[in-house]
């Protein structure tokens, strides 16, 4: 289980650089200006974070299920030694509709969420749904899993984070093909409604312009971003779903939150 004392004496992870990395800029439909934003919601937390079904309460909207996934993969990373030092955790439910909220940020440490928001896909995974998922270079579809955060640098896209997948053959090749988390004038709800669906990217979870910069410094320098669709496929596969570790974190919830077996 994860526990804010454990993270106060764990040693934050440091990724390499990456010298002249940089992201591709992103095709996009027009979009109006974004919305004035909401001012992140956030709840009080008991001293101790015992498993994943705090954060159930802290952000309601969630699926429960994805939840657990996501806690038990980030333990399972950090059994293994990534991400020891990890205070905040993003997880993204691409089952949910691009309209909608499925993009929340949570502080570990404080117990609190600090924001719940929408997120582009990318082109090739769908329209309002996202339904096709790829490690493979100029697929311009998202990857699902668990990746843990680099350093931040201003490219095309402004101000961006660099992200390193940690799951062999599902995201391990963010890096190379510039899977990046950034800002996008196309993540406008407003202007998504008029669309059917919110403008996409190249395969990198895009955010709103507006909200950006303050997300991206949150997350960056070996935090966790947690990317979910119902794959069985993956699921099934995940070493990260399936380690000691995450199974231990699973065991405490209802079967459903359990990744299929054999």
């Amino acid at each position: 289980m994860f526990k804010p004392r454990y993270l106060l004496l764990a040693s934050v992870l440091l990724l390499p650089a990456v010298p002249g990395f940089g992201a591709r800029k992103d095709r996009a439909p027009a979009a109006a200006p974004s919305p004035t934003p909401p001012a992140p919601s956030s709840a009080s937390t008991p001293a101790a974070l015992e498993d994943s079904r705090f954060l159930s309460h802290l952000a309601p909207g969630a699926d429960p299920k994805v939840l657990g996934l996501a806690v038990a993969a980030m333990e399972c990373a950090q059994a293994s030694g990534v991400g020891t030092g990890a205070r905040r955790l993003a997880v993204i439910d691409y089952s949910r509709p691009s309209l909608l909220p499925r993009l929340w940020v949570f502080d570990l440490q404080a117990g609190t969420l600090l924001y719940e928001e929408v997120v582009a896909h990318g082109q090739g995974s769908g329209d309002n749904l996202a339904t096709r998922f790829s490690n493979l270079d100029g697929s311009h579809q998202s990857s699902l899993g668990l990746f843990v955060t680099g350093d931040t640098y201003v490219g095309r896209n402004g101000y961006s984070m660099r992200m390193q997948g940690l799951e062999p053959g599902v995201n391990d090749a963010a890096m190379a093909r510039a899977i990046v988390m950034h800002g996008a004038p196309y993540v406008d709800p407003a202007q998504g409604r008029r669309m059917g669906r919110l403008g996409r990217s190249w395969g990198c979870p895009a955010v709103r312009s507006a909200v950006a910069r303050p997300i991206i410094d949150l997350l960056k320098d070996g935090q966790f971003v947690f990317s979910y669709y119902p794959d069985q496929d993956w699921l099934t596969r995940s070493a990260l779903l399936n380690c000691p570790a995450a199974r231990l974190q699973l065991a405490r919830h209802p079967a459903d939150a359990r990744p299929p077996s054999g």
